[in-house]
């Protein structure tokens, strides 16, 4: 074997004189600087932040709830959300001891943080909406609603249904009927004589049966607690794990656990507004999203986009009345009316000068006096056609059934809505498949990269807090691939007053990306021909140095953000570029 020399580390055994500095753990491009300084950038008292425990017994200090954030940030980003595995990683991880300066808190109190301020969380989550406003990453014009199913902390098993709990009751009667049957069967038995004097007398099956009738009436007991609970609260379901959670049933699944509704922004897919509920029914959710994704985007007017299970004319309505333009496709019911060659009511044609709809056959239902409140709560007219013309008309057996006299149709009160609706409907294939594209992808990102598909937490409270930590994530991680590292430090170090040098730091981070971007875009160019290549993109020469430098020779670049400036040498040459902070993230150059 022919002899090789390979790289080897350092002896671990070597003492040194000057031991590392954490600040040399992390390069200056790395994205936990920019969760370093959001963090810094966050008034947590103004959110309302609570202290966590100390972990180390009475009389020592609590950790700073901004330390304990940027934690549970870069967790999330990470995937790293149990407080066990954070526990771990703030010992062996060097980013995360770089972001908390050494210090390890417990388990404990990394899950009490996240349990005990779930109010602060959410508005985390809000105030970092209003950060991406600022940086103009929103349109602001429209958004695109949706909603997805998350396991919750709690089994299938542990949630009952009144329909369940009535099933159980009748079975634990049946059940009880039967084994009181046998226990006077053996009642019967003992009364008798035997007619052996060494047979049993079967005292001990008479108590064992008495045994399993007691704890079948302590199950029916129970049983019967639940089902008045159910009828006190007036819910459908009843969980024994976590109070909140729900069987949610789409598309032939079911789970245990919350539905997420979230609103996005059409202009970079960002979550300008999220909330967590309980029920399976995405109806009666239009209205709500989408004034709460208004009100986030202080929008005058906002054009909104949702698939068919949102639906609902009462939401349509509350909507137009508040300045949202709602595009919902209508799911069609008549499809098996049109099947059978039926007539259904949609090829009824309202006329609003008679106030009348017209039939295919030409005959008109006029309206008759009283009103008719359907199961939805809805104030509907009734449009009924004449006995005569129904009995008269050739298309009659498309139209009723042999024992039905005439035809009714029942319009609701603010149809206009609808009709309008309808009409703005019309060749909307393309926003369709934009809402699709918008909609789903935070929640694809979500489940497929991150692999955040339930919850840790119970209740309400806690796991939409745990949410907001989600979509908190999912945004900066977002804003970060958009604008880059630099410009995210320089808003986060203007945000919270931070004096010049780290806004140097920043723009001395985007001049070097910047630097590394020239370098790979040009370099054939340059090295054939500079000034020419200079000339003809506008670059200037000094910038063009760094580039070649960077690429033939990176350790012959440094950046000292505290003097503002770039240093390259190459040979015998040395140039000199000043990073300018009020470019923001662009590189200033002044010239030596």
């Amino acid at each position: 074997m022919t002899n090789r020399s390979f790289k080897s580390g350092a002896s671990r055994q070597q003492p040194s004189f000057l031991p590392a500095r954490i600040e040399d753990y992390v390069d200056r491009s790395n994205p936990v600087r920019a969760i370093d300084a959001y963090g810094d950038a966050l008034d947590v008292e103004k959110v309302g932040f609570r202290h966590s425990g100390s972990g180390g017994g009475a009389g020592q200090p609590p950790y700073h709830p901004r330390d304990l954030l940027k934690l549970y940030v870069y967790g999330y980003v990470h995937g790293i959300r149990s407080s066990r595995r954070l526990e771990r990683e703030v010992r062996r991880n060097l980013e995360l001891i770089w972001l908390l300066k050494g210090l390890e808190p417990g388990y404990r109190t990394i899950a009490n943080f996240r349990k005990d301020n779930w109010a602060a969380l959410k508005a985390v989550c809000r105030e970092f909406v209003l950060m991406m406003r600022e940086l103009g990453l929103v349109g602001g014009e429209c958004v695109a609603i949706d909603g997805a199913f998350f396991d919750g902390d709690a089994s299938k098993a542990s949630i009952t249904t009144r329909k369940k709990l009535a099933e159980r009751l009748a079975a634990l009667d049946r059940d009880i009927e039967a084994y009181g049957a046998a226990l006077e069967a053996n009642d019967t038995a003992e009364a008798e004589p035997p007619a052996t004097d060494d047979r049993d007398d079967g005292g001990d099956e008479g108590e064992d049966v008495a045994q399993k009738v007691a704890a079948l009436m302590d199950k029916r007991a129970k049983v019967k607690a639940d089902l008045a609970r159910l009828e006190e609260s007036g819910e459908t379901q009843l969980s024994r794990t976590d109070q909140d959670a729900r069987l949610l049933t789409k598309t032939g699944q079911t789970v245990a656990g919350y539905n997420v509704q979230i609103a996005v922004d059409d202009k970079h897919k960002l979550i300008v507004a999220s909330e967590v509920v309980n029920d399976g029914n995405d109806t009666g959710q239009l209205y709500k999203m989408a004034k709460a994704a208004k009100d986030e985007l202080g929008a005058e007017t906002l054009t909104v986009l949702a698939d068919t299970g949102y639906y609902n004319s009462n939401t349509l309505k509350a909507c137009e009345e508040d300045e949202i333009v709602a595009y919902v496709p209508q799911a069609r019911r008549t499809a098996r009316l049109e099947a059978q060659g039926r007539i259904s009511h949609e090829e009824l044609v309202y006329d609003a000068e008679a106030d009348a709809y017209r039939c295919p056959g030409g005959a008109l239902l006029k309206p008759i006096e009283g009103r008719k409140t359907n199961t939805g709560g809805r104030s509907e007219i009734r449009y009924v056609s004449r006995k005569s013309d129904c009995d008269v008309c050739p298309l009659r057996s498309r139209c009723l059934s042999a024992k039905t006299p005439r035809r009714t149709i029942y319009r609701w009160e603010h149809e206009a809505v609808l009709e309008r609706h309808r009409a703005r409907m019309k060749n909307t294939d393309a926003q369709m498949r934009r809402r699709a594209a918008l909609a789903e992808h935070p929640f694809g990102t979500l489940k497929c990269r991150a692999g955040y598909r339930h919850f840790l937490v119970r209740g309400f409270n806690k796991v939409r807090g745990e949410w907001s930590l989600m979509a908190l994530c999912y945004n900066f991680f977002r804003v970060l691939t958009i604008i880059g590292i630099g410009r995210l430090i320089a808003y986060f170090a203007k945000r919270a007053g931070k004096p010049l040098s780290l806004r140097l730091q920043s723009t001395a981070i985007a001049a070097m990306s910047r630097l590394k971007a020239l370098a790979a875009h040009s370099c054939a160019a340059w090295s054939q021909n500079p000034k020419s290549t200079a000339s003809a993109t506008n670059t200037p020469p000094k910038l063009i140095f760094l580039a070649q430098s960077l690429l033939r020779n990176p350790s012959s670049i440094s950046i000292e953000p505290m003097m503002g400036f770039a240093i390259a040498r190459r040979k015998t040459r040395v140039t000199r570029l000043w990073l300018n902070p009020s470019y923001g993230p662009e590189l200033g150059v002044n010239g030596v």
